[in-house]
C-alpha cells in the first residue's frame, strides 16, 4: 500500500469517491451514537429486555398503546435534547459542497435536519411528529408532550437507559396508570410518525430513495449494520447496477460482501477528516 496504513488507504479511497461528487448517503443508528443515542447492533450496542413494539401490537388495543406512550414519554427528554455530532455536521458540509448528492437516513432522531441537511429523506419517519390514524393529521410531538404531561402530572421518569427508538423501560405499575391522549382534532388514535417493526415504509418514499440511488454515482453507507432489508435493499440495488459502495461503520454489516471500500472506524472523526480533506 505504498507505506499507507489500511485506514489511510481506505480513507483515501472514500475521499476519491466523494471527490467526484454525486454520492448518495445511507445512514443508520451508528451515526447517532456519538450524540448519546445508542444502537442495538453495533459493538457498543445495548440489549433491551423487551422486543420493540410492532405495528400490529400497537393497533391491537389500549394496553399496548399505553405501554408505548408511557415508555416514549419517559425517554422523550433524552431524544429531544440530543444534538448533532461531528459526523452529522461533516455530512452537511459534504452535502453543501456537492460531494454528497442525497442523504437517506434510517434514523428517526432528526439529527441530520438539525445539522443542516434539510432535505435528508427520513426513511422510517421522525419522532418529532405525531400522526392520527383516524384523520391522518400530522402535528408536532411538542404538542403531545404538553398534553401527556398535563394528563399525567404525577408521572415520574423511572425509566432506565434510553433505547434507539426513543423509549425506556418503565415499571409496569407506572405503565398501568399512564393516561394516553387521543387526537385533539377527531379523537382518533395517535401514533408517532415513524415506521414500526411489522409496518411497511410508504411505497412512494421507497421509490424516491431508489431514484436517488439511481441518480448517484456511488453509495456511501454510514453507521448502519444493514441488518434490516429497508436499508440493505439500496446497497444491493447500487451494487447490482455497478455503482461503487463504500461502508464506514463499527463492526460487520450484511452488505460487507458488496462493498468496494470498507472502513471500521468511528464516524465523527472519520467524516470530519474526509470533509476537511476535500475542503482543502
Amino acid at each position: 500500500m505504498d507505506g499507507m496504513t489500511a485506514h489511510e488507504d481506505g480513507l483515501a479511497a472514500v475521499a476519491r469517491l466523494l471527490g467526484g461528487g454525486g454520492v448518495a448517503v445511507l445512514s443508520g443508528a451508528g451515526l447517532s451514537t456519538e450524540s448519546g443515542i445508542p444502537d442495538y447492533r453495533g459493538p457498543d450496542g445495548i440489549r433491551r429486555h423487551r422486543a420493540p413494539m410492532t405495528y400490529q401490537e400497537f393497533l391491537a388495543g389500549e394496553p399496548a398503546r399505553r405501554r408505548y406512550w408511557a415508555r416514549s414519554h419517559a425517554g422523550r427528554a433524552v431524544i429531544a435534547g440530543a444534538r448533532p455530532n461531528a459526523g452529522h455536521y461533516a455530512v452537511a458540509r459534504l452535502r453543501d459542497s456537492g460531494r454528497i448528492s442525497a442523504v437517506i437516513t434510517q434514523n428517526v432522531d432528526g439529527l441530520h435536519r438539525a445539522a443542516g441537511t434539510a432535505d435528508a429523506v427520513e426513511l422510517h419517519g421522525g419522532l418529532d411528529r405525531v400522526i392520527c390514524l383516524g384523520c391522518a393529521a400530522v402535528s408536532p410531538r411538542t404538542e403531545l408532550d404538553e398534553r401527556l404531561a398535563a394528563l399525567n402530572p404525577a408521572f415520574r421518569d423511572a425509566g432506565s437507559r434510553i433505547n434507539p427508538d426513543g423509549d425506556v423501560e418503565v415499571p409496569d405499575d407506572l405503565v398501568e396508570s399512564f393516561a394516553v391522549a387521543d387526537c385533539a382534532r377527531c379523537g382518533g388514535v395517535l401514533k408517532p410518525d415513524v415506521v414500526f417493526f411489522g409496518e411497511s415504509v410508504p411505497r412512494d418514499r421507497v421509490d424516491h430513495c431508489y431514484r436517488l440511488v439511481d441518480e448517484a454515482e456511488a453509495l456511501l453507507v454510514l453507521g448502519s449494520s444493514l441488518a434490516v432489508m429497508s436499508g440493505l435493499r439500496f446497497v444491493r440495488h447500487a451494487a447490482k447496477t455497478g455503482k461503487p459502495v463504500a461502508i464506514i461503520t463499527r463492526g460487520t454489516t450484511r452488505g460487507d460482501d458488496l462493498a468496494t471500500t470498507r472502513l471500521d472506524r468511528p464516524l465523527g472523526e472519520t467524516l470530519t477528516a474526509l470533509a476537511d480533506l476535500l475542503a482543502a
